[in-house]
């Protein structure tokens, strides 16, 4: 499978991504190395919560849609940990940990192994889909119910990997997951677009 040019817009621009898209292996580990991309970030405060229009989520998100798949799912696994047990929430951070699990054993070349992770992430989002959940679709940019069919196709048709630069990242998936954190920026964005609108308006007003 060939991916598609996406356009992927930062949700939280604000912060820097890691030095390195990490895989097993091939580059130092991201917290127990010296030499890893975290191992002297000071850990963020453990979240007592799981809000997916929490930055914390979106942070998984922007990692995702980038192609530090490794990342993402630590972002996302601190969120799962507190999410409340059995709940539809810790269900939908499992399916997203899985997801970027496959992820990396694409990235890796072990398509047996992402096929696997993929099927099960695609098993527990179509569960979702199934809960009527209005939440999920809003907080993804995307129906869990679509994602699973996304997850499969991209594990079953594993992405033309085309980086060769080590630690480079490299999306392989052809969607991108964009939730309140994209909405409100485009908000802004319109809203900076109108003013300016506004502002040559009244300054051709003035001058004429």
């Amino acid at each position: 499978m060939v991916t598609h040019v996406v356009k992927r817009l930062r949700l939280l621009p604000q912060r820097s991504f890691p030095n390195y898209a990490y895989l097993p292996g091939r580059q130092p580990h991201p917290v127990r190395d010296p030499a890893g991309h975290s191992y002297h970030v000071e850990p963020l405060p453990v979240p007592t919560k799981a809000p997916l229009d929490s930055e914390d989520f979106a942070w998984g998100q922007d990692l995702f849609n980038h192609g530090y798949y490794w990342e993402a799912h630590e972002a996302w696994e601190g969120l799962w940990q507190v999410a409340e047990r059995g709940s539809a929430v810790r269900m939908l951070l499992k399916g997203l940990i899985l997801i970027s699990a496959a992820g990396v054993k694409i990235r890796e070349g072990k398509h047996e192994a992402a096929q696997r992770h993929a099927g099960r992430a695609a098993a527990l989002f179509r569960q979702l889909g199934t809960m009527q959940h209005c939440g999920f679709a809003r907080a993804l940019g995307i129906s869990p119910a679509a994602l699973a069919d996304q997850a499969e196709t991209a594990a079953e048709t594993p992405a033309v990997l085309k980086s060769t630069i080590p630690g480079h990242p490299e999306p392989v998936f052809d969607f991108i997951l964009r939730g309140s954190h994209a909405r409100r920026r485009e908000g802004t964005a319109n809203e900076k677009g109108s003013l300016a609108v506004r502002g040559a308006g009244k300054r051709y007003s003035d001058d004429a």
